[in-house]
């Protein structure tokens, strides 16, 4: 038994240990941070990605590069984790995110060289995450929800260098709209819950015709010819049952012996359905959404009545027009009461882009609202979605935190200076980890230097000079290709943008930094229990085994 080798892994299984399991952890968290740093800032490029169906998205969004990249490494889906996050909690800062991750390790990697151990590494990168929001804090000025010019400023910012970037300001001024005619109230606090704006697509055009509807835009047509292609001083009826005749809950035969019975049974179909109507146009409604189906002889008595009406509304675009309307859904046709129906100023069918839409407008204070996006192809509008999108989220944030800081690469020079003086105070090796994320941050102003054409050193040495003298604002305007109070210009971002880069880049450098032995299992080749339960030829039972020896019946 001596000296003979003890297998306690399955076979084809691979394991990296000690520092090749770090090194090529490391590796791979910076090709992801690598792939997206074009993207960063006004002057950065775009990505096309197509996938296996041959579908092509053009986009410099750093999340929606990660997601759409068929990453197979483990540590680099790490990454991708955290430009995911960074996009569900504030919508913007997905390459920043993603860019910090990648040089905070290969900062680490720099440290590990020198003997410092890992944990000695992360326990520092602690420490200077703290220090980093703590700093970012201090440099974070109030923002008023009545300052719209500021909140414009917000929403441009963050549409910088993407695709809408020509048409920023009009896109901005709606975003803002959008999302202040949202905005709930509780005591002091503000939410603003994106769902409440929908954004409505459409080819064709061009972006300068995208609106702001101050209600809803039902992606339907209203049911008969007859009915009015507008109605004013709308009154809703949201009804959540069908306007048809209900099956029996049993199964039940009718027996019709006589053409009179037949006529008579047909009769009280029609009375049944007619009846259904009269409750409809007794509640005093003139407008009808519903969400389920309405029969051919009830959308004729609607028509008669002059009711404009739609089926099939889907049930979220039925909560969003009670938000609008002050309507609420009704379940039971027998309890309308005229205090149950919404409120719009106008309810008309429009033609936008070759379909027959509904647009619900005039509402009284309305707390859903739609933004109608155009362009001239589908990548366009596709593109124009995403910069929106990211819009109404950092305008979104800033009105709930009501926090902000200054854009360009600012805080994050501002922060890396700070962060220098507090490594001197510290005692011990953590010292060298705290020098090396304020190292790491510069990676944000080299990389928009670095994307705009211009000098990354000069331009850097300039940012912390201005800071050394006391310039907090201060910024890289890349057009210019000098150094500028960015306040003064109007490059501003919400605080929690800052924080999150932050928070979320040091926990997945610090997870990835602390691994340091990789079993990954080879998947084995299906056999035969996964094709089918059973090897071919054996259907249950040898053949000519039908249950019983022949013969035997």
């Amino acid at each position: 038994m001596a000296g003979q080798p003890i297998f306690i892994l399955k076979e084809g299984s691979k394991r990296t240990r000690g520092r090749d399991a770090q090194s090529n952890n490391i590796m791979a968290a910076k090709a992801v941070a690598e792939a997206v740093r074009t993207t960063l800032g006004p002057k950065g490029m775009d990505k096309m990605l197509v996938d296996s169906m041959g579908d092509v998205v053009i986009t410099n969004d750093g999340a929606t590069i990660l997601k759409e990249m068929d990453i197979e490494h483990p540590a680099a889906k790490m990454v991708v984790e955290v430009a995911k996050t960074q996009d569900d909690e504030v919508g913007d800062g997905t390459t920043s995110a993603a860019v910090v991750a990648g040089e905070l390790l290969k900062k680490a990697e720099d440290l590990i060289e020198q003997e410092i151990h890992p944990t000695i590494i992360a326990s520092g990168y602690r420490l200077a995450a703290e220090k980093a929001v703590e700093v970012l804090n201090s440099l974070a000025m109030s923002v008023d929800m009545s300052n719209r010019e500021l909140l414009v400023s917000i929403a441009e910012t963050a549409m910088t260098g993407k695709g809408a970037e020509a048409s920023k300001r009009l896109l901005s001024e709606i975003a803002v709209d959008a999302v202040t005619s949202v905005v709930d109230t509780n005591g002091d606090k503000r939410t603003v819950d994106r769902d409440n704006i929908s954004v409505v697509k459409k080819v064709g055009g061009r972006v300068e015709d995208s609106e702001l509807i101050k209600g809803m835009i039902i992606d339907k047509e209203r049911i008969h010819p007859n009915m009015p292609e507008k109605v004013k001083d709308a009154k809703l009826l949201l009804l959540n049952a069908a306007i048809e005749l209900k099956d029996t809950e049993v199964d039940a035969e009718i027996s019709i012996t006589s053409p009179d019975q037949l006529q008579s049974f047909l009769d009280q179909e029609e009375q049944m359905l007619k009846k259904i109507v009269q409750k409809v146009i007794g509640s005093g409604a003139n407008v009808v959404f519903c969400q389920k189906g309405i029969e051919d002889l009830a959308q004729h008595y609607l028509a008669k009545a002059g009711i404009f009406a739609i089926r099939r509304v889907k049930k979220s675009d039925m909560e969003k027009l009670a938000r609008a309307t002050g309507g609420k859904l009704i379940t039971n046709m027998d309890e309308v009461t005229p205090e149950d129906l919404g409120y719009a100023g106008l309810v008309e069918e429009k033609r936008v882009g070759g379909d027959n839409m509904t647009f619900v407008t005039g509402c009284n204070n309305p707390k859903a609202v739609t933004i109608l996006l155009r362009g001239g192809t589908e990548h366009v509008v596709d593109s124009i979605t995403s910069a929106l999108e990211d819009a109404l989220r950092v305008v979104g944030v800033s009105i709930e935190d009501g926090k902000l800081v200054a854009g360009g690469g600012s805080p994050e020079v501002e922060v890396a200076l700070r962060l220098q003086e507090y490594a001197a105070t510290l005692e011990g090796r953590e010292q060298l980890a705290v020098k090396a994320y304020a190292e790491a941050l510069e990676v944000i102003p080299r990389t928009l230097a670095e994307n705009a054409g211009l000098d990354p050193i000069d331009m850097l040495m300039e940012l912390r000079s201005q800071h050394e003298k006391g310039m907090k604002t201060a910024g890289l305007d890349v057009y210019e290709g000098k150094v500028v109070d960015m306040w003064k210009n109007f490059v501003v971002e919400p605080l929690r943008v800052k924080t999150q880069v932050i928070n979320a880049a040091t926990e997945s450098a610090v997870m990835i930094l602390r691994i340091d032995d990789i079993i990954a299992s080879t998947r084995a080749a299906p056999g035969p229990e996964d094709m089918g339960g059973m090897p071919p030829g054996m259907g249950g039972m040898p053949p000519g085994m039908g249950g019983m020896p022949p013969g035997m019946m």
